[in-house]
């Protein structure tokens, strides 16, 4: 990676050329004014009583292919002046790619619209470095396009679970919303476990539930202070699967955050049953981000 640019914005490539993922990566560039750096991985296997990683002189050269081809497309979608670097790794793709991005802004990673078999197989990449990565992870959909159609109100959606723990989200999508002139659309959704929703849920306790989800999401904006301050802000609160409400709000964002899953012990996932159906699901990219680490703006994310 370029010293001279310690924190650019880091395109995945894989076999395809991935258009959606260098677009938004060349868009989130000239916002941050920073450089874009492309990562292959050519795959290897475990070779010998030592555990030696060994890949194939034509392995290696159908990489330099693939990464080629994403330099070209890269130098003509990105803007003049914008720093472009490239490398290849060989390995894990996972491990490779943590590896290559612990100084990136963010890492950038395109996904397709595959068969319900090949999916499984594809979101391990997706789902493990979001997992795995401290840095931010961003899931492009293929068809994903930076045009918008004609009147089309600028929108980030931040998925917000609780809001008092909640801070590091809502600063990265503050300052996405900023950047974007958008407004930023705060959405909670809550549902219970299926055996307590008929005791619990009556029409005045979702009501109730709802009213203080939205003061709590006002009060963690108040909190920021002059940070949130100018960003337009609507609130969203509802009953029903935190996924599928997320999902369909992504058809009318041009960006959804949402956090990775901090759990309680070591061994539990640090990707969450939410994120993992949003990463896959959503019509537009989604920013996953470790509620813990520096926002937008500051340290790695610079």
């Amino acid at each position: 990676m370029d010293d001279t640019d310690p924190h650019p914005v880091v395109v995945a490539v894989s076999s395809d050329v991935g258009e959606a993922a260098l677009a938004f990566a060349a868009d989130e560039a000239a916002r941050a004014g920073c450089g874009v750096h492309l990562v292959h991985v050519a795959p290897a296997f475990v070779h010998g009583p030592d555990s030696i990683l060994v890949t194939s002189p034509e392995v290696q050269e159908r990489g330099r292919r693939a990464l080629n081809q994403s330099l070209d497309h890269a130098r003509a979608v990105l803007r003049p002046g914008t720093t472009l670097t490239s490398e290849m790794a060989v390995g894990s793709v996972v491990e490779s790619l943590r590896d290559a991005t612990q100084d990136a802004r963010m890492v950038v990673v395109q996904h397709r619209d595959l068969s319900r078999v090949r999916r499984v197989v594809s979101r391990s990449v997706t789902n493990g470095l979001g997992a795995q990565s401290r840095v931010p992870v961003v899931s492009v959909p293929s068809t994903w396009s930076p045009q918008r159609p004609p009147g089309h109100e600028p929108r980030v959606t931040v998925g917000v679970d609780v809001p008092v723990r909640s801070e590091g989200v809502l600063r990265w999508a503050v300052a996405a919303a900023r950047s974007r002139g958008a407004t930023l659309h705060a959405l909670h959704a809550w549902k219970l476990a299926g055996i307590y929703e008929d005791v619990v849920v009556a029409r005045a306790q979702a009501e109730e539930w709802a009213d203080r989800a939205a003061a709590d999401v006002r009060a963690a904006m108040t909190q920021m202070g002059e940070e949130a301050a100018g960003v337009p802000l609507s609130i969203e609160t509802c009953h029903g699967s935190p996924a599928d409400a997320l999902v369909e709000a992504s058809g009318g964002s041009d960006l959804l955050v949402i956090g990775r899953h901090d759990p309680l012990v070591p061994l539990g996932s640090h990707l969450g049953p939410v994120a993992r159906g949003v990463l896959h699901d959503a019509r537009c990219p989604v920013l996953l981000v470790d509620p813990h680490g520096p926002a937008m703006g500051r340290g790695a994310s610079g």
